[in-house]
């Protein structure tokens, strides 16, 4: 990608008062980052006091300063700028309505991975929790999953370290930029999971792991992942709050349950007694809610209509499902390059007909 390019979409992020959703807005109607600053002042102005604001931000030389600066920080230290409209760019998160504009990756894991899981849960994990965190990572490493947190104390930080241990890629989501690490006692294992897995954030470099990013950090926790499991949660806190948002993107929230006289699982109880979050006790409970066991497939034994005729997006379905056997509505999607309503409606209809089943997990087989 052309530094130039790089530089206006790094300044968008910059323009104050321009979130992911207005900045998306405005390349949409603009048609790329540098057009919103490269004049078109009188459209701007039409949009208000919000399109005045903007304009005279875009005028402001300090932002491309700042981008510039920040283009050849990344650019240094061979970091993948990703940016919402990029095919790279993780396409579980795109779906999600306030994804970030731009994502900082360094890293060897394919986001775009067919199975991606997060865990989370307190920085103040317990032998408990840190054993069932290692107990359920390790007995999914025939999945070849990515292990998605947040390189925190704690549930996070034996995730990322067991998913290592076990020969799977694992991708911690910072609340800071990439010049630093925190908590700082965990470098080394930030350096083991850049060659087996990656770091990724949306914040610039120089930003500092406020309380403030840690929400926003947990947001794309939950939109990258197909499942979210919290293993161990007070009643207020981080691994909850990514559940909520989990919960608002329509992903598969599950719980660990733990003692009732136990603080730090007082949260992942509260989740599961709400219907917040699926009960589990090991991965096979969670292989089997995702449809991702070899038996949770449905035998072939239904025959399909003879003449059934198809529409052109149902094709593109069964075609995919016949290749690989069983597939997750994101995938899908992605797979065949269609808007998830035309695929709902697809699906919907091939259900109808008897030809497609859904099982748990929102995953699709042929019947």
């Amino acid at each position: 990608m052309p530094e130039e390019n790089m530089i206006y979409r790094i300044g968008l992020t910059l323009i104050p008062g321009v979130g992911d959703v207005l900045g998306k807005k405005l390349v949409s109607l603009f048609g790329s980052a540098e057009a919103v600053f490269r004049g078109h002042r009188p459209v701007l102005q039409k949009m208000g006091r919000v399109g005045g604001l903007i304009a005279n931000a875009v005028a402001n030389k300090d932002i491309l300063l700042r981008a510039e600066k920040e283009a050849s920080f990344i650019q240094r230290y061979g970091i993948r700028l990703l940016y919402f409209q990029d095919k790279q760019y993780p396409q579980r998160l795109r779906q999600c309505y306030d994804s970030p504009v731009l994502l900082f990756y360094k890293g060897t894991a394919e986001l775009n991975l067919p199975r991606i899981v997060a865990v989370v849960g307190t920085r103040s994990a317990t032998t408990y929790g840190k054993s069932i965190t290692r107990e359920i990572i390790g007995d999914l490493a025939s999945q070849q999953i990515v292990v998605v947190s947040g390189l925190a104390y704690g549930i996070d930080g034996c995730a990322h370290r067991h998913a290592l241990d076990v020969g799977l890629n694992t991708v911690g989501v910072l609340g800071h930029g990439l010049d630093r690490i925190y908590p700082a006692v965990h470098k080394s294992l930030a350096e083991r999971m850049l060659t087996q897995g990656g770091l990724v954030t949306e914040f610039l470099s120089g930003s500092n792991p406020d309380r403030e990013n840690f929400p926003r950090r947990n947001r794309i926790i939950a939109g990258l992942s197909d499942a979210i499991v919290v293993v161990e949660a007070a009643r207020k806190g981080g691994a909850l709050i990514t559940a909520d948002i989990a919960n608002s993107y329509n992903r598969d929230v599950f719980a660990v349950p733990g003692r009732v006289t136990d603080p730090y699982s007082e949260g992942s109880n509260y989740l599961i007694r709400t219907n917040r979050a699926s009960l589990i006790q090991k991965a096979d409970d969670l292989e089997y809610l995702m449809g991702w066991r070899q038996d949770a497939v449905v035998p072939k034994v239904i025959q399909r209509k003879i003449f059934q005729e198809l529409t052109p997006d149902e094709e593109k379905i069964i075609n995919m499902l016949q290749e690989r056997g069983q597939l997750g509505i994101d995938e899908i999607m992605t797979g065949a390059g269609l808007a998830m309503s035309c695929v709902s409606a697809a699906l919907l209809n091939l259900e109808f007909e008897g030809m497609v089943k859904c099982l748990p997990g929102k995953v699709y087989v042929m019947l």
